[in-house]
């Protein structure tokens, strides 16, 4: 493995401690309520309008948007909604006979509430609203609560308005940051306490659902997108380089990695790159060579295997593939947050409209778990049952672990049972040994 071009940087560089003010945040909106909500949205977004949007406001918001954006909005959410409601289907309920006479089972129960953020800021994430959102509704989510911040007198942008309520949001706020993820987490303004939190954000809305983690679930903790190409001899240099600069634009401190097996193909990638960037505007440009610069990063692997290694080991949120052999990659790569097979697939497809959900694991946690799906809201639960008879195996192996392990009550719970179920049977119930 080789490095044609080393990052400065990674994702965890420079993180600045804010747990302190978040959990001030947090625990001054839990004391102060929606009053205490208010004065931050004055604060921090300079708000003070409603923070409940109503059917006017929304009918209002749905004015202010283009058919043709309210058709790539519903195309969109249509594909979300498609996939989503497959990953629904493959989680079913089973049941299974353990022993003759023992019966297990495991039941999927959607969670009663759900919060969706969806971030504001220098960008209008319609998609953020379209992938939580639907996802939360396809998950049978009792109430799913959204949203986000105002970015003028009238509140959130009309397209991000217009995107969670045509996805079904029961009820949406113009709240950003750490009051709107306190607001859906207590329940304030007339929303049900949310049982999951879910969306993106800065890292002050990241550290308030970590903070807040245990006391409500969450879809992961998440830091600044990422994304990793792979890319062999036939791949095209324009269209790799092209890909990599389009993640980079997220932010200052996006990763963009490049692996390759072709140093010819990597070093004209390293030559394409800044010139891309340079035609993007304004800030878009200013975030891109930034993250470039500083965290962007071409490894020369040694053949496939190894560039699985080394990829495997970033773990990256996006895996884009361009490379011959698109089956192969498929079986072998295991440590992703999704992957993009070919050239014809590029992770702004994810972004926006694929349909699988573009809210996915970033700083290596693709080691550990995927990213946002259907599962997220809904709880596997177990039960199960046993008839009388199953009772004689079952309840002595109980009482004997149990009073190995210095748990006597719980041994006696069976005990009392095979005295009901067979009288005058004696049973060895001792401590194993």
């Amino acid at each position: 493995m080789e490095y044609l071009k080393k990052a400065a940087k990674t994702a965890a560089t420079g993180e600045r401690d804010v747990r302190d003010t978040v959990q001030a945040i947090l625990d001054e909106i839990e004391a102060g309520g929606e009053d205490a909500a208010r004065a931050y949205a004055a604060k921090f977004d300079k708000y003070e309008g409603e923070i409940v949007v109503g059917a006017e406001a929304r009918a209002a918001a749905a004015d202010k948007v283009s058919d043709k954006l309210k058709d790539d909005i519903r195309f969109a959410r249509d594909n979300v909604r498609r996939f989503a409601e497959a990953q629904r289907d493959a989680l079913v309920d089973t049941e299974y006979e353990v022993l003759p006479g023992l019966i297990a089972g495991q039941k999927q129960i959607p969670v009663s509430a759900a919060g969706c953020y969806a971030p504001g800021g220098r960008y209008s994430h319609v998609a953020s609203a379209i992938m939580t959102v639907t996802t939360a509704k396809v998950a049978g989510v009792g109430h799913v609560s959204a949203c986000s911040p105002p970015r003028d007198a009238d509140g959130m942008h009309p397209a991000v308005l217009y995107a969670l309520d045509a996805c079904g949001a029961d009820t949406i706020l113009n709240l950003g940051g750490v009051q709107g993820i306190a607001a859906m987490t207590f329940g304030l303004f007339g929303t049900p306490p949310a049982r999951v939190l879910a969306g993106p954000g800065n890292q002050f809305v990241a550290e308030a659902k970590r903070i807040l983690f245990g006391r409500v679930g969450i879809d992961m903790f998440a830091g600044p997108t990422e994304s990793m190409v792979i890319a062999d001899a036939s791949a095209d240099p324009e269209v790799v380089a092209a890909d990599l600069v389009g993640q980079a634009e997220h932010g200052y401190n996006s990763p963009v990695w490049l692996i390759s097996t072709d140093r010819a193909l990597a070093e004209e990638v390293a030559r394409l790159v800044p010139k891309q960037i340079a035609d993007l505007p304004g800030l878009n440009r200013e975030n891109a060579e930034k993250a470039w610069d500083e965290y962007g990063e071409i490894i020369l692997c040694d053949g496939r295997d190894e560039a699985v290694r080394v990829s495997d080991e970033y773990a990256s949120e996006h895996l884009q593939i361009q490379a011959d052999d698109l089956d192969w990659w498929l079986a072998n790569l295991s440590n992703y947050g999704s992957l993009f097979l070919g050239e014809e697939t590029t992770v702004a497809y994810g972004d926006k409209v694929s349909g699988p959900n573009h809210v996915l694991p970033t700083k290596g946690a693709a080691h550990y778990t995927g990213g946002l799906s259907v599962g997220k809201f809904i709880k596997t639960v177990t039960w199960q049952k046993s008839t009388r008879e199953a009772n004689r195996d079952i309840a002595q192996a109980c009482a004997r672990i149990s009073r190995l392990e210095g748990m006597e009550g719980h041994a006696r719970t069976a005990d009392i049972r095979l005295a009901k179920y067979f009288p005058g049977e004696n049973f060895d119930l001792s401590a194993t040994g």
